[in-house]
């Protein structure tokens, strides 16, 4: 039987991309990006957010893709943010009819891959995030259909940050994002607890703390306490430059997620328990239980 440290690390493995993945990712990109360039004058593309960060946890969706727009697209800086999402979106629905959806700051297309009851997807993306964005300076500027306005945002400040916070917590950081992200993404919470999944991200910058303690099960249920105790303050752009992460949230949905997340610390407290009793076996169904398929048993 494994052991519960040994579990986690395999379930840390589980949870990182592997090279089918990043390939088909990669595939999907110039899918799109073929096809947009055919409606709009693009300088570049290129996969950005979580999965360029390594905190893209599974089942694979939701990729982020920048389109930066050339200059002779620059009209569109000084119209509503809407009227840019409005043209990506109709332009991307002729080819995908209604797989495409607008949301706030980008239009999403579904490829009507499915996870099965083990969240695999036989390693395809199930769905991609196209944001279009320009260049402002060293930074870009992307539509804020809620805000009305372009707001900037930097990929690259946000990698940088992700991958100091690694470096500072043994390599284990991103790891550990992942796990709680995973646990965020269950289907049986209904809506996410914590929206975005970014904010997650964010929150650990300053979360995890400390450095590595070496135990698992231990980081992870102090993880999950210091996120239920914080999950009202006030989380900003880390690149300073977009309004605050946490403003997605409003004072339900933050109560709620503090419920649940308290929740998680306790079943993880339980796990713990288990294998202070001498209970290995069920201290990993505990863990299975409060993260889902991807934890393993054996």
């Amino acid at each position: 039987m494994l052991t519960v440290d040994e579990a986690f690390r395999k379930f840390k493995s589980r949870l990182e991309l592997n090279d089918r993945e990043q390939a088909n990712a990669s595939a999907r990109q110039k899918e799109v990006r073929d096809y947009l360039d055919t409606k709009f004058k693009i300088d570049r593309s290129f996969l950005t957010g979580s999965y360029a960060r390594w905190t893209k946890t599974k089942p694979l969706k939701d990729v982020d893709i920048f389109f930066v727009l050339k200059s002779s697209e620059d009209h569109y800086r000084s119209k509503s943010p809407s009227v840019v999402l409005t043209d990506f979106h109709n332009a991307l629905a002729e080819k995908y009819g209604d797989k495409a959806k607008k949301q706030n700051r980008s239009i999403n297309v579904d490829f009507g891959v499915k996870a099965d009851t083990d969240d695999n997807t036989d390693y395809r993306v199930i769905s991609v995030d196209i944001v279009p964005a320009f260049d402002k300076d060293d930074d870009f500027e992307i539509p804020d259909n809620e805000l009305g306005k372009w707001i900037g945002t930097n990929p690259q400040t946000h990698a940088a940050e992700a991958t100091a916070a690694h470096q500072a917590y043994s390599n284990e950081w991103k790891g550990l994002v992942r796990m709680v992200k995973y646990w965020n993404n269950k289907t049986k919470h209904g809506e996410k607890p914590v929206k975005p999944s970014f904010l997650i991200e964010v929150m650990a910058l300053q979360c995890l703390h400390g450095g590595w303690g070496g135990s698992f099960d231990r980081e992870i249920q102090g993880f999950f306490a210091t996120l239920a105790a914080r999950i009202f303050d006030e989380w900003p752009d880390p690149a300073g430059l977009g309004p605050a992460i946490s403003n997605g949230m409003d004072t339900a949905r933050k109560t709620r997620a503090r419920d649940l997340l308290r929740a998680a610390e306790r079943e993880a407290t339980l796990a713990i328990d288990h294998v202070r009793r001498g209970r290995n076996g069920e201290a990993l169904r505990a863990w299975r239980e409060l993260f889902g398929p991807k934890f393993p048993l054996s």
